[in-house]
């Protein structure tokens, strides 16, 4: 498979067949720890304006995802390997939903189709993940909004604070879920 770098997170397929295996996605399991958000993917759609967007998606535990939302726009997320838990919010930051997922065969969710318009993140619970994520194209990076109520990227301390909140809540979601 060809890949051209767009940016150290970022490359896409070059090959007019696409096709994903174990070797590419251990290129980038190795390439994420170099990033400096902890993050990379590779695209199989061949530009922007491409009408559907795929894909492979490796964060690591570490890697912060801050609240966003896309405008008119449904995306889907199929977890190849590893954990996360995927947090849905209301306008206002208040946990409403939560989507425990892990690869097929675990315990866990494997699929989610994440509505448009809902204030979404991840947390990251296995050493690295790998997803497989779509939605449709063209890309317009003002579909994306982020929540003035997650903090930036890069405050950590910020950052750390606001996953105690959502670990809290995690907690209260299980526990109320539960009954």
């Amino acid at each position: 498979m060809t890949l051209k770098a767009i940016n150290p997170e970022v490359y896409v397929a070059e090959d007019t067949v696409v096709r994903i295996g174990a070797p590419l996605l251990k290129t980038l399991e190795d390439r994420v720890h170099d990033t400096e958000r902890k993050r990379v993917r590779v695209c199989a759609h061949k530009d922007v304006s491409d009408k559907l967007h795929e894909m492979f998606v490796v964060y690591v535990k570490e890697t912060y995802v801050r609240p966003n939302k896309h405008l008119g726009k449904d995306e889907s997320l199929h977890i190849i390997r590893g954990a996360a838990d995927f947090i849905f919010f209301d306008e206002d930051g208040n946990m409403t939903d939560v989507v425990f997922l892990g690869e097929y065969g675990s315990d866990r969710e494997f699929y989610c189709r994440v509505p448009q318009n809902v204030w979404h993140t991840l947390i990251i619970r296995s050493d690295e993940i790998v997803i497989h994520e779509a939605t449709p194209g063209p890309f317009r990076r003002e579909d994306t909004l982020f929540a003035d109520w997650g903090p930036l990227e890069g405050d950590t301390e910020a950052v750390g604070a606001f996953i105690d909140t959502l670990e809290s809540g995690i907690a209260d979601f299980k526990a109320a879920n539960r009954a």
